[in-house]
């Protein structure tokens, strides 16, 4: 799984924008479900909070939730920290860095966008599916986007020409092609569902989807 340090982690915000379809739309639409299931207070999780962006945009939608950002890069989670230092909300917001304990949070919300189809499914996924189940509430929710497995045989191309039209670059569509092809670990919908199940999830409901990203919501059992 990626770090994103150093540049990497510098850049993150202006890239991801053109590398993901509907990105402001996942954003708006997990955001909207939160503030339906919780007006009041809560406490959210956002596995892989990167740069900050994500704690900060929610933060604004509701001025009584409290976050704990994960990230596995000690540079995003800097950079992050600085993000909420300069907006005043730093007194919300706890930074973990590295993997999530056992139980070392009850939640009542973790969202993790964009974030698995970077672990490999070999213990690695599942690993990490149970960790977040075992930071939540019973009853929480638990919301989830990434990269699936193409549905159809033009869909990675047609993924493609879409990142082209939100502004990649001709190297970064050849970047991104290696990416797909060798770095990220996408899942169908059966093997999501399987690995939801086994971390104590109920059935996945889905609320997104953008040629080859999807994003779903399950309750914890």
């Amino acid at each position: 799984m990626p770090t994103f340090t150093g540049d990497e982690a510098q850049n993150y915000d202006s890239r991801i924008t053109k590398l993901v379809p509907g990105y402001e739309l996942l954003h708006q639409l997990s955001s909207a479900q939160l503030l339906a299931l919780y007006p009041d207070d809560a406490t959210i999780l956002i596995v892989g909070a990167g740069t900050g962006k994500e704690v900060v945009e929610l933060a604004k939608l509701n001025h009584t939730w409290r976050f704990i950002a994960q990230d596995v890069s000690a540079d995003m989670l800097e950079i992050a920290d600085q993000y909420f230092t300069k907006l005043k909300i730093n007194s919300r917001v706890q930074l973990h860095y590295g993997a999530l304990s056992p139980s070392a949070y009850q939640v009542d919300a973790v969202l993790c966008l964009l974030v698995m189809h970077f672990v490999k499914d070999n213990g690695d996924k599942a690993r990490l599916f149970k960790q977040m189940s075992e930071q939540l509430k019973p009853n929480g929710h638990l919301f989830i986007a990434d990269l699936e497995k193409p549905v159809t045989p033009f869909e990675r191309d047609a993924q493609l020409i879409a990142c082209k039209q939100l502004g990649l670059s001709e190297k970064g569509e050849q970047h991104m092609r290696v990416n797909l092809e060798h770095e990220f670990f996408p899942v169908d919908k059966i093997r999501l569902a399987e690995l939801l199940d086994a971390a104590g999830f109920g059935v996945a409901k889905p609320y997104f989807k953008a040629l080859g990203f999807s994003g779903v919501v399950a309750t914890k059992k």
